[in-house]
C-alpha cells in the first residue's frame, strides 16, 4: 500500500531525531549476531506525522532487513484478521514455503488468513491467536539473513482480532528476531474492544513515544526549505499559527503555496488562515464540488469501499464508465485526494475521513448496500461483505438477515466471535421474520458464549421464550444457557434452567440429557437444599443402568462422582466409572471436544479416579484431554482446565514441584481469558494446597491474598474442598482461632452427606487444632475420621486417618498406629503422605532408618519443610 511521502523528501524530519534514533538502535539490535527483537510504539493526534516517521523507519530498515508494512483503514476495522493478512501477504503468497510457515497450526491459522476453507464448527479464538503467534515466530526465523520488521500504521483502525494477536506477540518479541513498529492515534479513537490491545502493546514496547506538534522554529525552517530562502519568518509564524504545528496541514499548505504563491500585497496571516481552512474538515470536502460531480461521486464511492479495493469497483459503485472514471481519477490525484495506483488509496486518513463524512447520509447507506452486492458478485464471501451490511438501514429484508447469519457462521469458524456477534445483532435490528427470531437469538447466544456469559444468558433466555425452536434446539439452548450461568458462578440458576426444561420436554434422549445436566449442576453447587435426597434420586435412576447410551453413561459418571464425594466404598465407585466409559475412554459424543454434552462428564470421571487412588486412570484421561485440546487448538479455558486437572493428579501423587509448575501454567492460561472463572478458583485452591504441602507457607499466603482465596466462596464447588484448604493455611500461619472457625465451616460437607476424608480433610486438621484446647472433641473427630476412611477404603484415606489418630494418641499407643499408617500408605500413590508418615514414625520411635527414608522421599516429592524436619531430627 502506498503512503503520502513527506513534504521534505530526502531531508531529516524536523524535531523527530530522537524518535528515529531509537528506531535505528532497535534495527541495530535486530541485526546483531545474536538478534534482539522489540516493539516500538508511536502515538499522536491525526496529522502529527506518524506516517512520515514510519516511512523513514521503513526506509532505513529496508537497507538491512525484510520489511512488511500495512496501514489499517476504518473500512476494515470490522473485518477479522484483515491486518494480519495484509502484513503477511508476501509470505502467504510464497506457495513453496507456505506449508513450513503454517506448520502444525494450518487448521487454525489457515482459515483466519484466508488460505483454507474454515470448518463447520466454531474455532477457539485463543487457539487461533496462539497459532498466529507461532506462525509469526516461524516467519521471523525464516528471515534470519535479513531480519523481519513488521510496520503497522493507524493501528487504532486495525481489526480487534489482529490487534489481539499483536498484543499477545508483544511480550515475546525480545526473544524473537523480529521488530514490530506500530503507530496509532490516542486510544479513544479506537473501537472499545481494541483499546486494551493497544494499551498492552504500549506496555510491552521498548519505546513508547507520543509525537508532539512542531515548534514555530521548525515551521519557519520548513517554510524556507519549501518556498526558498526569501520566505520570511513572519510567513512561517503565520503558517504555524494556522496549523497549530500539525505536520500534515503544514505540508499541505506549503504544497499549495508552491503551486499558488500568495499575492505580495495580501495580508499574509488572513490569506494563510483562509487557505488552511481548505485542508481540513468540511472545507476539504467542499473542494470536491469544484472538481465536478464525477470526481465527487468517485471519491465518495472510494471512501465507502475503503483502502485497497480496486478503483474499477469504486467507479462501478459510483456509476461511472471507464472513460469518466479515468478523468475523475486524474482530477482527484491532481487535487491531492488520491494517490496514484489501481486501488483506492487516499493521500491521508484525514482526507479519507473528511470525504466519507461528506457523503450524503441516504447515498452512503445506498452505497454500502451496493458495495456488499458488488463484493459478493466479485466472489468475496458473506463475511467480507458483512462490514457494508452493518451500515445498511434496517428494512425487514429476509435476504439481508440470511447474509448476516451466514457471515456470522464464517466469523465463528475462523475464531472471531465478536465479529459474529456484530452481524447477528445487526440481523436482529432488521428484524428477522417472526419464526426466525428465536433462531437468531440462539445463534447470538452461542456466539457470545466464549466472550460474554451475560450476553449469552440474555439471548438464550429470549430464544427460549420465543416460538420457533424444535425440541433439539430448545435442549441445546437450555444446555448452553446452563453452561453460561455456571461459567458466571450461578450454579443454582443453571440447575433451575435445566430442571424446568426437563419437566417440559417429552421423554427421550433430550430429556435424559437435561436430567443429567440438572444432577450435574446440583452436584457442582457449594450449597444445596437437599444433597442427600438428590444423591438418593440419582442412585435410584443410575444404579440399574448398563451404560449403553450416552445419556446412561452421563448419569453413571455423575453417580460415580457423587459416590466418591459421599465416601462410598472405592471399589463400588470404580465400578460405576467403568460402566460410564468405553474401554477406559470417553465414548464417542462424550469426549473432551464434543460440544453436545460438554467436557464435564469425562472431567468428572477423571476427578473421581484421582480421589479413589486410581491415579493412573486419571492421568490417562487428563493426558488425553491436554492432547485433544492442543490438537484441536482449544487453548483457552478448556486447556487451562486440563492443565489444572493434570496438576491435581500430580498433587495427589505427591510430585509437588511438578504439580506447582502445572498449576501455575493453568493459571497463566486462565488469566488470558478473564478473571474469577471456576478454573481460577480450582487452580488457586490446588496451588495453595500444594505450597502448604511443600512447607512454603509464606508463598501460599501471598498467593491467597493476591487471588482473593478465602470466604466468601462462589456458589460453585471448588476442587478440592476450599474451606478445608483455607483452614489449613490459617493453621500454618498460626492463626488457630480463625482456622478452627474456617474448619468448622467446612463441616457443612458432612451435612450434605459428603464424607470423603481425602477430598475434604477438615476433620484431620480440626482435630489437630483442638488437640490441646478440646481433647475430647479432637478424639471424637479422629474416631469419625477413622469410620469414614474405613468405609471409603482407599490406602490413602486409611493411612491419613491412622496418622491423625496416632498424633493424638498416648505415647505408648502412638508407634503402633504410626506403623499401621505407614503400611497403608506404602500401598497408596500419595508419596508425600508416605514421607510424612515415615517421618512421624521415626520421630515417635527414634527409628533413624524411617527418618532417613522419609527424608529421601520428602526430597523427591519436593516437600521441603518435611525434609528439613527429618534432616534436623537425624542431625
Amino acid at each position: 500500500m502506498t503512503t503520502t511521502p513527506p513534504p521534505w523528501p530526502g531531508d531529516p524530519l524536523p524535531e523527530r531525531e530522537l524518535e528515529l534514533a531509537a528506531a535505528d538502535r532497535a534495527v541495530d539490535a535486530l541485526c546483531r549476531t545474536r538478534p534482539e527483537g522489540g516493539l516500538l510504539v508511536y502515538s499522536g493526534a491525526a496529522g502529527i506525522g506518524k506516517t512520515s516517521v514510519l516511512a523513514r523507519v521503513r526506509a532505513r530498515a529496508a537497507e538491512r532487513c525484510t520489511v512488511r508494512t500495512t496501514r489499517a483503514d476504518p473500512g476494515t476495522t470490522a473485518v477479522p484478521f484483515h491486518t494480519a493478512r495484509a502484513l503477511f501477504a508476501p509470505d502467504l503468497a510464497d506457495t513453496d514455503g507456505l506449508a513450513v510457515l503454517l506448520g502444525p497450526h494450518r487448521a487454525l491459522a489457515g482459515p483466519a488468513l484466508g488460505l483454507t476453507t474454515p470448518g463447520d464448527e466454531p474455532a477457539d479464538p485463543q487457539g487461533v491467536q496462539d497459532a498466529l503467534v507461532a506462525l509469526t515466530a516461524r516467519a521471523a526465523r525464516r528471515h534470519r539473513a535479513r531480519p523481519l520488521v513488521l510496520v503497522l500504521d493507524d493501528a487504532h483502525w486495525a481489526d480487534g482480532e489482529s490487534l489481539g494477536w499483536l498484543a499477545a506477540l508483544g511480550p515475546r518479541l525480545a526473544r524473537l528476531p523480529l521488530l514490530l513498529v506500530v503507530a496509532h492515534r490516542p486510544t479513544e479513537h479506537a473501537a472499545e474492544e481494541s483499546r486494551p490491545h493497544l494499551d498492552a502493546l504500549g506496555t510491552a514496547a521498548r519505546l513508547r513515544v507520543t509525537l508532539r506538534a512542531l515548534s514555530p522554529e521548525a515551521a519557519a525552517g520548513l517554510t524556507r526549505r519549501a518556498l526558498g530562502t526569501g520566505a520570511d519568518d513572519a510567513l512561517g509564524r503565520a503558517l504555524w499559527d494556522a496549523t497549530g504545528g500539525s505536520p500534515y496541514e503544514l505540508a499541505e499548505l506549503l504544497a499549495r503555496l508552491r503551486e499558488h504563491p500568495l499575492d505580495p500585497g495580501a495580508d499574509q496571516a488572513t490569506a494563510v488562515r483562509e487557505l488552511a481552512a481548505t485542508v481540513r474538515g468540511h472545507r476539504l470536502a467542499d473542494r470536491l464540488g469544484g472538481l465536478g460531480p464525477d470526481a465527487a461521486r468517485l471519491a465518495w464511492a472510494a471512501a465507502v469501499l475503503g483502502a485497497g479495493i480496486p478503483l474499477r469497483l469504486a467507479a462501478s459503485l459510483a456509476g461511472l464508465s471507464p472513460g469518466r472514471q479515468a478523468t475523475a481519477t486524474g482530477e482527484l490525484r491532481a487535487a491531492r485526494v488520491l494517490n496514484p495506483g489501481d486501488t483506492v488509496d487516499f493521500t491521508h486518513p484525514l482526507v479519507a475521513g473528511a470525504v466519507y463524512d461528506a457523503v450524503p447520509r441516504s447515498l452512503r447507506t445506498t452505497f454500502h448496500g451496493r458495495a456488499a452486492w458488488l463484493l459478493t458478485a466479485e466472489g468475496h464471501s458473506p463475511a467480507a461483505a458483512a462490514r457494508h451490511l452493518l451500515e445498511v438501514h434496517p428494512d425487514q429484508d429476509p435476504a439481508l438477515v440470511e447474509q448476516l447469519r451466514r457471515a456470522a457462521r464464517e466469523h465463528l469458524a475462523v475464531g472471531a466471535p465478536d465479529a459474529a456477534r456484530r452481524c447477528l445483532e445487526r440481523a436482529l435490528r432488521e428484524p428477522p421474520e417472526h419464526h426466525l427470531r428465536a433462531h437468531v437469538h440462539h445463534e447470538l447466544g452461542c456466539a457470545a458464549l466464549l466472550t460474554s456469559p451475560a450476553d449469552t444468558v440474555r439471548h438464550l433466555r429470549t430464544a427460549l421464550e420465543l416460538p420457533g425452536l424444535d425440541d433439539t434446539l430448545r435442549a441445546d439452548a437450555t444446555f448452553r444457557l446452563a453452561q453460561a450461568l455456571a461459567h458466571n458462578q450461578q450454579m443454582r440458576e443453571a440447575s433451575l434452567s435445566v430442571a424446568f426444561a426437563a419437566a417440559t420436554t417429552e421423554p427421550g434422549p433430550e430429556r435424559l440429557r437435561l436430567q443429567a445436566a440438572r444432577f450435574m449442576y446440583d452436584a457442582f453447587r457449594a450449597t444445596e437444599d437437599d444433597g442427600p435426597g438428590r444423591s438418593r434420586r440419582l442412585a435410584q435412576l443410575a444404579d440399574p443402568l448398563a451404560g449403553e447410551t450416552n445419556a446412561e453413561r452421563a448419569l453413571l459418571t455423575l453417580r460415580a462422582f457423587d459416590g466418591m464425594l459421599r465416601g462410598e466404598n472405592h471399589t463400588v465407585v470404580a465400578e460405576f466409572c467403568e460402566r460410564a466409559l468405553t474401554d477406559g475412554h470417553p465414548a464417542p459424543g462424550l469426549g473432551w471436544t464434543d460440544t453436545a454434552w460438554g467436557f464435564e462428564y469425562p472431567c468428572l470421571a477423571g476427578i473421581t479416579y484421582a480421589w479413589i487412588d486410581e491415579l493412573d486412570r486419571a492421568e490417562q484421561l487428563f493426558g488425553e484431554a491436554v492432547r485433544a485440546y492442543e490438537i484441536s487448538g482449544w487453548s483457552g479455558g478448556h486447556l487451562a482446565f486440563a492443565h489444572m486437572l493434570t496438576g491435581a493428579v500430580l498433587r495427589r501423587r505427591g510430585r509437588l514441584a511438578e504439580a506447582e509448575t502445572r498449576l501455575r501454567e493453568s493459571l497463566r492460561l486462565a488469566d488470558r481469558i478473564g478473571t474469577g472463572l471456576p478454573v481460577h478458583w480450582d487452580a488457586v485452591c490446588l496451588l495453595v494446597d500444594t505450597l502448604l504441602a511443600r512447607g512454603r507457607t509464606a508463598d501460599a499466603q501471598r498467593l491467597a491474598e493476591a487471588r482473593g482465596f478465602g470466604p466468601p466462596y462462589p456458589d460453585a464447588m471448588i476442587l478440592p474442598d476450599a474451606p478445608s484448604v483455607h483452614g489449613r493455611l490459617l493453621l500454618a500461619l498460626g492463626r488457630t482461632d480463625e482456622a478452627v472457625a474456617a474448619l468448622e465451616a467446612a463441616s457443612a460437607m458432612a451435612e450434605r452427606g459428603r464424607h470423603n476424608p481425602v477430598w475434604a480433610p477438615w476433620r484431620r486438621d480440626l482435630a489437630g487444632a483442638l488437640a490441646r484446647r478440646d481433647p475430647e472433641r479432637a478424639r471424637a473427630l479422629t474416631r469419625r475420621l477413622r469410620v469414614d476412611a474405613e468405609r471409603f477404603g482407599t490406602p490413602t484415606a486409611l493411612g491419613m486417618a491412622l496418622g491423625c489418630e496416632a498424633a493424638l494418641a498416648p505415647a505408648g499407643a502412638a508407634p503402633a498406629l504410626h506403623a499401621r499408617a505407614v503400611a497403608h500408605l506404602e500401598e497408596s500413590p500419595a508419596r508425600d503422605e508416605l514421607a510424612r508418615a515415615r517421618v512421624a514414625l521415626g520421630l515417635a520411635t527414634g527409628d533413624r532408618d524411617q527418618l532417613h527414608r522419609g527424608l529421601l522421599l520428602a526430597r523427591t516429592c519436593g516437600a521441603d519443610a518435611l525434609a528439613e524436619q527429618a534432616r534436623s531430627a537425624l542431625a
